[in-house]
């Protein structure tokens, strides 16, 4: 569960993809220490990174594009307004991810 909460965490405010790459080797080498089989903490990397990326505007690339081309057509989605929809929908697809994992 700590690893899905840093993961999504840090996720939520930068690209997924650099999260991944700091934490992977981080996780490895905790859980390889610990003998434990990494494929679930590794997956639950995955999973809640590319998931928590929709909390936020700057979380995922595809939310800045889309901000970005309805600002240049005068709509404007704030954080707030992002926010709404993205909280309610990280949480949700990060509890059934984990229990999916689980």
């Amino acid at each position: 569960m700590a690893v899905t909460f840093a993961s999504g965490f840090f996720s939520a405010f930068l690209v997924n993809d650099a999260v991944c790459l700091v934490l992977t080797p981080l996780v490895l080498d905790l859980v390889l220490r610990l003998r434990r089989d990494p494929v679930p903490y590794l997956l639950a990397v995955a999973m809640a990174s590319t998931l928590a990326g929709n909390l936020t505007i700057p979380g995922s690339v595809a939310n800045l594009i889309v901000v970005q081309r309805a600002a240049a057509r005068g709509i404007v989605i704030g954080f707030v307004e992002h926010l709404a929809v993205g909280a309610p929908l990280t949480v949700l697809t990060i509890l059934f991810g984990s229990w999916w994992l689980a």
